[in-house]
């Protein structure tokens, strides 16, 4: 007699196989055809044939590429830039310092980010200080707030500047505020609704309705910044949490953010206008954001941005540029170090030079499987010279760069993959030997509660360690 139900259950999983493979397949020569980074190919191509089903999901959150797509036309973008160029151009003419010059260009060709003088910075590395910083600029805005963060949390941090502004709107005060939408998922839609209540203009980042369904999830808006009046900028690591002022059950959250105060604000209101113009489809370009402002101290900045959809890596490209001039030292501080191939040849290739090249990263971090990743690149850098430290007094969330005391970086990205290729960042290059001498005086007081590895003992690490790390290694792409 005929087993029918055992022929039918056979044809369909012979189906089922051949439209699960062929998918997997297909993805395969998608993702070939798509020219990629073939390190990023290759991780992407061994999770697919060695884990199917976790391969699939991850691919259709964070493997689809949307590099090809335009934020804003060509003719939109240069007016939103009209008013920072002209005043970029009225500036007195400035004295680039020798050793940045072509770093500085770099960024004027690709990125049009104008470098401003006469900037004052100060420099927050705890939630506390830079919370009452940010709440009392916010207290004396008279005209208007762009606020946009990764993530604005509805706890006593998040709750405490939400009310602020809307004190600020019920005073007349015009406020944009722009989240992410991943990064506020737990954040319930009443939090946001009250702010727009008041009159404030609130808009999520790329907002994900179905995840199984879209690579939206993966091109996230990281950056952190406020624009007040026109005059005053903020910019840095830190978001909008409890956790970035008390930190993790088992340490301080130790984390690096700058106030501006000058004509670089100009940069910053230009990159919020142009996520804003990204969430809105409004373009705004009125005089009267990007006031005259004098001269206010002696800092040279530029704001530099970077997106996963556009033709350059800038950040990442200025970083190799700045650690391949650097002559005498270079400083990091990053809570992920999982760099691509450029940044890993330049810091191997400097430090081989004689440079004096120290990364400092959290002995404990909040991804473990980020930290895993972070582990297996350090044999790669200690076998080349570059000093490492683990940070143990907490969470080191900080990303900070000092070189030469000359060169300054302080923004939003983390030397790793997803901040270089994926996120939307932004950071301020600051070109001023007292901000370098005063961010070096952070790092070195930062080293003294650090833990310092050496490459012998790190390879004499248990096995089943490093095993882990390899093969978490191989996702780093994708982490």
């Amino acid at each position: 007699m005929i087993d029918w139900y055992s022929i039918t259950s056979q044809i369909a999983t012979i189906i089922f196989d051949i439209l699960y493979f062929g998918i997997i397949i297909g993805i395969i020569v998608i993702i070939i055809l798509d020219n990629r980074n073939p390190v990023k190919t290759m991780s992407w191509i061994l999770v697919l044939l060695f884990l199917p089903v976790i391969g699939l999901i991850f691919y259709f959150f964070f493997g689809r590429s949307q590099r090809r797509e335009r934020i804003i036309s060509k003719k939109s973008y240069n007016h939103l830039l009209k008013k920072p160029m002209a005043e970029y151009m009225a500036q007195d003419i400035c004295a680039l310092p020798d050793n940045y010059n072509r770093l500085i260009s770099l960024f004027q060709d690709i990125n049009q980010s104008f470098p401003f003088e006469g900037n004052r910075i100060e420099t927050y590395t705890e939630g506390f200080s830079m919370l009452q910083s940010l709440l009392r600029e916010l207290k004396k805005a008279t005209k208007h707030i762009h606020l946009e963060f990764y993530i604005f949390e509805d706890d006593a941090i998040g709750r405490l500047v939400r009310d602020a502004l809307i004190d600020k709107a019920r005073e007349g005060v015009e406020i944009r505020v722009i989240y992410d939408d991943v990064g506020c998922w737990n954040v319930p839609n009443r939090f946001f609704d009250e702010m727009r209540s008041a009159g404030i203009e609130v808009r999520s980042f790329l907002k994900v309705r179905f995840p199984l369904f879209t690579s939206k999830v993966n091109y996230r808006n990281h950056r952190k910044i406020v624009v007040i009046d026109g005059r005053i900028g903020f910019v840095g690591g830190m978001n909008l949490a409890v956790r970035y002022m008390r930190g993790p059950s088992w340490g301080i959250w130790r984390d690096t953010h700058i106030m501006l105060e000058g004509k670089a604000v100009h940069g910053l209101q230009t990159a919020f206008l142009l996520d804003w113009y990204f969430v809105d489809r409004t373009l705004i370009t009125a005089s009267r954001y990007f006031p005259k402002i004098e001269s206010c101290g002696s800092s040279l900045v530029q704001i530099v941005t970077s997106e996963p959809i556009g033709l350059w890596k800038e950040i990442m490209q200025g970083l190799v540029m700045a650690i391949s001039n650097a002559k005498k030292y270079f400083y990091i501080q990053t809570p992920y170090f999982l760099p691509t191939e450029p940044i890993m040849i330049a810091l191997q290739t400097a430090a081989l030079a004689g440079v004096d090249v120290r990364l400092m990263l959290p002995l404990r971090a909040d991804s473990h499987l980020a930290h895993l990743g972070s582990s297996s690149y350090l044999v790669d850098v200690l076998q080349a010279g570059v000093k490492v430290y683990f940070y143990k007094k907490g969470f080191l969330h900080s990303k900070l760069i000092v070189a030469d005391d000359e060169l300054s970086i302080v923004g939003s990205t983390n030397l790793d993959f997803r901040s270089f290729e994926h996120n939307f960042e932004v950071n301020a290059f600051i070109y001023d030997v007292e901000t370098a001498l005063q961010v070096r005086e952070i790092f070195l007081f930062d080293q003294r509660d650090c833990t310092q590895i050496f490459l012998k003992s790190w390879e004499k690490r248990p096995w089943r360690q490093k095993a882990k790390e390899s093969v978490v290694r191989l996702m780093s792409p994708l982490l």
